[in-house]
Parts: structure tokens; C-alpha cells; sequence
């Protein structure tokens, strides 16, 4: 049940991705950029209503009274594809910092552009986070967006020693806002290269938001620490309800 209920909940999911594409991002590259936002956070829903209903992956977010007003920078653990787009539901103006080969995609790279994401050419390094922190203070100083960054820069199991970059820490100097921690689970229940989605609820916890002003050190250290505590015992949660489902989230799928 499990095998086929992850099939079918991928062929909808990849499928009725591409008729986004088709028909909704396709016809709002030539609209003002609200539409085309508007388009993403209707395929976000979609996707985890498909989600829910196809695989029984229930995603529960709490901690939302964490967010300020405002410009603000958003570090989120990142372990699947999932958060990605859970978090485009609660951050309705978002600028994700995003791999530039991702922007190369037909249509789906054309989107990006046009919402103004932030492409990032990772061999370049000290050019790349100049360019980097200079798009951001645009978008969030004229436009008051949301920041969204992974500070470890790639998925991670769950699980894994963290790999945080110290990337995140410059720009957080730099920006001058609040950066809010996010923690999550989501690796167990959509793992990064694999096929399976396994039933349950998965949790994503907004955390109270580390104010602008402390040195790179202590913040990357307080960010680390925040964000590690909180997805460790998101983590433990998901492991035991998966044990009480009679699931191995170690299993290979």
C-alpha cells in the first residue's frame, strides 16, 4: 500500500506540476509579478493538499505568531523538496537564494526571474555572496520581502552533523534584520532521493526570531544551536510515530 500510494501521489504531483507550468506560470510571465505569485502559492496548496489526501502526509506548521512585521531573513533546516514549497504558503512575498542552474529550466526558470528569485553561481564564492547581499537589501528594503536561505546549502538527512555555511552569518550582518529559525522533520516523511512519501504528520516549527545586531560568531552559533534543538526533537516525534505506524524511516525505498 505504502509503494503504491507513493507512486500515484508522484505521478500527480509531477503531473499536475507541469500543468502549472502549461497554464498558469506560462500565461503570467507577461503579468505583473503578484500574478505570478499568486500562481505559486496555488500550486503550493495543491501540493500539499495532494499530499495529504494521496500519500496521508498531513503537513502541521506552528509557531506562526513568531513572525515580525516587515523585511526579515527566514533560515530554515532543509532536508526534502517539501519545505520548499510548504513555506511559500506562509511567506507570501518570498526571495529564495537558489542554485543559478535552477534558473536555466524552461518556464520554471523563467518564473523564477520574473518573481526576482536570487540565483547564486556557488564556484564563484566571494562574488557570489556579494551579489548575493546586495540583491537581498533591494528586495527587502524597497520591497519588504522575505528572505528565504538554507544555511546548509543543500538538503541534509535528518539526522546528519550539521554543515551550516558561514555565508548566512555575512548576510545577516549585512542586512540588519530579524532572522527567523525554521525546524522541521519533513526528511522522514519525503526523503531527498527517494521514491517513497510515508504517511503521518510532518512538522515545521517557526522559531522566535534572533534580532539584528549580534556579531557573525555569536549569531551563527545561536542560529545553529536554535535551529539543531528543535529539529532533533521534531525529529525524535516523527521517528516514534513511524515506529507506532509500523514504518522504518531508515529503510531504503
Amino acid at each position: 500500500m505504502l509503494v503504491l500510494r507513493s507512486l500515484a501521489f508522484n505521478i500527480l504531483f509531477y503531473g499536475v506540476l507541469i500543468l502549472w507550468l502549461i497554464f498558469g506560470v506560462l500565461p503570467s510571465l507577461v503579468l505583473p509579478r503578484r500574478v505570478l505569485l499568486a500562481v505559486a502559492l496555488a500550486w503550493a496548496s495543491t501540493s500539499l493538499w495532494l499530499l495529504r489526501v494521496v500519500a496521508g502526509t498531513r503537513c502541521e506548521i506552528s509557531g506562526l505568531e513568531n513572525i515580525p512585521e516587515g523585511g526579515l531573513m527566514v533560515a530554515a533546516k532543509h532536508q526534502s523538496f517539501l519545505e520548499t514549497f510548504a513555506l511559500v504558503t506562509i511567506f507570501r512575498n518570498p526571495v529564495f537564494i537558489l542554485k543559478r542552474e535552477l534558473t536555466w529550466i524552461p518556464l520554471f526558470g523563467w518564473a523564477l526571474s520574473k518573481m526576482r528569485m536570487i540565483p547564486v553561481n556557488r564556484g564563484a564564492r566571494a562574488r557570489a555572496l556579494s551579489h548575493v547581499t546586495r540583491r537581498a537589501k533591494v528586495e527587502l528594503g524597497q520591497n519588504g520581502r522575505q528572505l528565504l536561505i538554507f544555511p546548509e546549502g543543500t538538503r541534509r538527512p535528518p539526522g546528519a552533523p550539521p554543515a551550516y555555511k558561514f555565508g548566512v552569518a555575512h548576510i545577516y550582518a549585512e542586512l540588519g534584520v530579524p532572522c527567523v529559525p525554521v525546524a522541521l522533520n519533513t526528511g522522514l516523511y519525503w526523503p531527498r532521493r527517494k521514491f517513497l512519501r510515508r504517511p503521518g504528520t510532518v512538522h515545521i516549527e517557526i522559531l522566535p526570531p534572533i534580532p539584528p545586531g549580534l556579531d557573525k560568531v555569536s549569531f551563527q552559533h545561536r542560529l545553529q544551536e536554535t535551529i539543531e534543538t528543535a529539529s532533533d526533537r521534531l525529529l525524535a516525534e516523527g521517528r516514534a510515530e513511524l515506529a507506532a505506524r509500523g514504518i522504518d524511516p531508515l529503510a531504503n525505498s
